[in-house]
Parts: C-alpha cells; structure tokens; sequence
C-alpha cells in the first residue's frame, strides 16, 4: 500500500509529513487546510461505516480491521458503535464524530435535543460533555462545585484561620457557613 496521498494536487501526503511547495498561493493554502479537515473530522465515520459494512458482509472483520488500520479493537468497535447509534440521516454535519460519542449512550430523543443545543450553541464537544454532567449531578440532586480564588494577606488569612478553630470547622466549612449566614440575613421580601 502506498502511504502517499495527493491532496488538491498542491500537496504531497505521506503518513509522517505534509509536503507543501514552496510559493502556495494563500487561498490554496487555506483550500489544503480544509480537506485536511475533512478528512479528520471525517475518518471517525468513515471507518465507523467500514466496520458496519463488514459486520454484514465479512467475517472476521475486526481481526482484519485491527490488521488493515493497525488500530486496536475497542476504538474500532467504538468507531462502529457510534456509526450504529447514528444512521447517516442522523448526524450533523455541523458536528464531530466526538459530540456524537458523547451523546451515544442516551435514548434517540435526549440525543437530539442535546445534538441540537451544541450545534446552536456552536459549543465544543468538551462544553458538550460539561453540561451534560452538570444536568445528571443536578437530576442526582448533587451541590454545584464552584471554585474560587480569594486573595488574602497574610492577617487576614491568620484571623480567619483563628476564628474556623474557634468554631471547630476547617476553615473552607467556616467560610461557606459565614457566607451562608451573611446571605441569609441580606435577603430581602420582593419589593422592598
């Protein structure tokens, strides 16, 4: 098999390099950069409906899969998975294979619904994957975790510190139940 591939015929692909001449116009350039993408965003499905194909046409297919792509089984079988779980009539364009991925696992209508907020939301597939778990830790009736940054001289960290002891807590637990009480005490009935 040859490893080299002719892209747009401007540039020469091989497994290891990508052989660009010298004087490339820019918008060949940017031209280079879009197939190139494609064709990452792409090989995930490709492969996926590759599989597919051979389950139904060839046996031992992952035995030759594994041998053919030198990938190993479970990211070829989870390649097949997802190109399962989403016929292409399904998949958005919009989308990468990994905001499919995440979104596999869970009932076709809870697919769309957050396959459709991520393309309109235009959010990453990390983004993707944050709210979903906030939405589970939320339904799991779970505390938000927020992170803060407090910046402190050393005598206020000193008094602080003094006075968590005082109350017998760690000084994290005395501060959230100061600022609950503070909170508390602030709140007002609406309209007033």
């Amino acid at each position: 098999m040859s490893a080299g591939l002719k892209l747009d015929g401007q540039a020469q692909a091989e497994r290891t390099m990508l052989g660009i001449p010298k004087g490339l116009p820019i918008e060949s350039w940017r031209d280079l950069g879009r197939q190139i993408y494609l064709v990452t965003n792409s090989s995930a499905w490709w492969l996926g409906d590759w599989l597919l194909y051979g389950e139904v046409e060839y046996p031992n297919r992952y035995k030759d899969a594994i041998k053919a792509t030198s990938l190993d089984y479970q990211t070829l079988r989870n390649y097949a998975w997802v190109a399962r779980r989403f016929p292409p009539e399904r998949r958005r364009q919009r989308l990468s294979f990994q905001h499919h991925a995440e979104v596999a696992s869970l009932p076709e209508a809870d697919q769309e619904s957050w396959l459709t907020q991520a393309e309109l939301g235009r959010w990453s597939r990390n983004e993707l994957r944050r709210r979903i778990r906030e939405t589970r830790r939320i339904a799991r009736g779970e505390a938000e975790e927020v992170h803060l940054k407090v910046n402190l001289d050393g005598s206020q960290k000193q008094r602080w510190q003094d006075a968590a002891e005082r109350a017998e807590q760690d000084l994290l637990t005395w501060m959230v139940s100061i600022l609950d009480r503070a909170a508390s005490s602030r709140q007002e009935p609406d309209g007033v």
